[in-house]
């Protein structure tokens, strides 16, 4: 089994995003807590440029400590924006993003399922800020047309997919709660239109037993397009990522479907902020381990 320390570690210590001086710092934390694979995310034009200009550094950290990245984020929502400007300078900023998960060896990139253009009558988009325990109202707004917004968004994702194969790497994308692609039918329809090797999906647990999916049978629907795993818990109601046995997820049932499909994938931890957090990801990731000898993962 292959275990990865979420960018959440980060997230969770030093906000959303983290400043350059403490992704830099999470990274040797990340390090010390006895992670070999850890996850780098760009979020946002500000942050992923920082991020674009300490490329070198950021790689030499890393190497430095003798990590590699499983999965590196590059989060603009823009790129799913209807408005032709707005998508070619996202594009533009994403192009750059992949060129350095490139540069940092990441055998993937992923972005988020993104929130449909929705007026918010109470709570908070995903895409906006990042929240956990979430009650979400929504209205749409005059003159949407899903059909119009669906062709646009996997046109977007087509094109992210293009970007991030000329660089011999795969997209992913994540589904969460209240977003487009926000569960594992949403993900197959999107696959099928997208039509490419290059494009894949993750499984995050937490997200989509919120959903009330079946997470065993998720795993077989997705089958060979599931590439990685979020690992969070969950109480079924919300998109709390809470540790391993702290939820009601059937971790037993779960493993053994990977294991029925030959998933040989990263298993990323994907805590939310909690108390003693490092304490937390060290201790999920004995739990794993514990499970990849009892299935032989």
């Amino acid at each position: 089994m292959k275990i990865s320390c979420c960018w959440m570690y980060a997230i969770g210590n030093y906000g959303y995003p983290p400043s350059m001086d403490n992704m830099f710092r999470a990274i040797g934390e990340m390090a010390d807590l006895g992670f070999e694979y850890i996850e780098l995310e760009g979020l946002g034009y500000e942050n992923l440029q920082q991020v674009i200009d300490h490329t070198p550094r950021l790689k030499q950290r890393c190497d430095d400590f003798g990590l590699r990245v499983s999965n590196f984020a590059v989060l603009l929502p823009d790129i799913i924006s209807m408005d032709s400007r707005t998508q070619e300078k996202a594009f533009d900023m994403f192009s750059r993003g992949v060129e350095t998960a490139a540069y940092m060896g990441s055998p993937y990139v992923w972005i988020d399922s993104y929130s449909p253009p929705l007026t918010v009558l109470e709570g908070r988009l995903l895409s906006n800020e990042l929240a956990f325990g979430n009650e979400l109202r929504v209205e749409v707004p005059v003159g949407f047309s899903w059909d119009r917004f669906w062709d646009n968004y996997v046109l977007a994702v087509k094109r992210c997919t293009d970007i991030v194969k000329s660089h011999g790497m795969v997209l992913l994308v994540e589904p969460r709660v209240g977003e487009v692609t926000s569960n594992s039918e949403a993900l197959l329809r999107l696959a099928e239109a997208v039509n490419d090797d290059h494009f894949g999906v993750i499984l995050d647990t937490a997200h989509q037993h919120a959903q009330k999916e079946l997470l065993p049978l998720s795993v077989h629907k997705l089958g060979k397009l599931l590439k990685y795993v979020h690992v969070a818990d969950n109480d079924g109601r919300d998109n709390r990522h809470f540790g391993i046995g702290d939820g009601n997820i059937d971790w037993d049932s779960l493993f053994k479907s990977l294991k029925q499909i030959g998933f040989d994938g990263f298993y990323a931890i994907d805590l939310e902020k909690l108390p003693d957090l490092g304490t937390r990801f060290v201790e999920n990731k004995t739990i794993l381990q514990e499970y990849a000898k009892k299935y032989d993962l």
